[in-house]
């Protein structure tokens, strides 16, 4: 997650957070961890800015840019997962007991619907559909923004397990 301290050395601003993000009550301290401590991340570097932290809704917003395109100046299908994997893992990170576990992903599916177009963003929203003790299974809808047209539809099976 990007944050508005953050000292890259990309000149591109897309990758900012523009605003403070939505944090349900009880959460707040895990969200500003992913920002103090995983600063620098796969998401970082494609433009990822999330906007809403909740136990039951996570949301990032990605660029359609040189970062995320295929060759033909749509978005790339790899970059379709990277957003849905990342919404999925910390939606269950939210919901892990403490922070000594983590969610780690162990499958992950994607139908790629409909194309993104160079200068566009779209939306990841993940939503839970199973929470257990050892496994959380989360449904992902990437959209574009504005016309909230579905790109890709993503179910993403993850591990809980104790760092270290």
């Amino acid at each position: 997650m990007s944050s508005p301290s953050d000292n890259s050395n990309s000149t591109d601003n897309t990758s900012k957070q523009v605003h403070d993000p939505f944090i349900e009550e009880g959460l707040y301290d895990r969200a500003h961890m992913l920002v103090e401590f995983f600063p620098d991340n796969m998401g970082d570097k494609l433009g990822m800015v999330f906007t809403h932290f909740a136990k039951d809704l996570v949301i990032a917003e990605m660029p359609v840019d040189h970062r995320t395109i295929q060759p033909f100046g749509l978005l790339h299908g790899g970059a379709s997962v990277a957003l849905a994997e990342s919404v999925a893992s910390v939606g269950a990170w939210l919901n892990v007991p403490d922070e000594s576990y983590r969610a780690v992903g162990i499958e992950i599916n994607a139908n790629h619907l409909r194309p993104a177009k160079i200068g566009e963003r779209v939306e990841g929203r993940a939503t839970p559909i199973h929470m257990g003790r050892q496994t959380h299974v989360w449904d992902v809808e990437i959209r574009t923004m504005g016309r909230e047209k579905l790109v890709c539809k993503s179910r993403c099976t993850l591990a809980i397990i104790k760092a270290g």
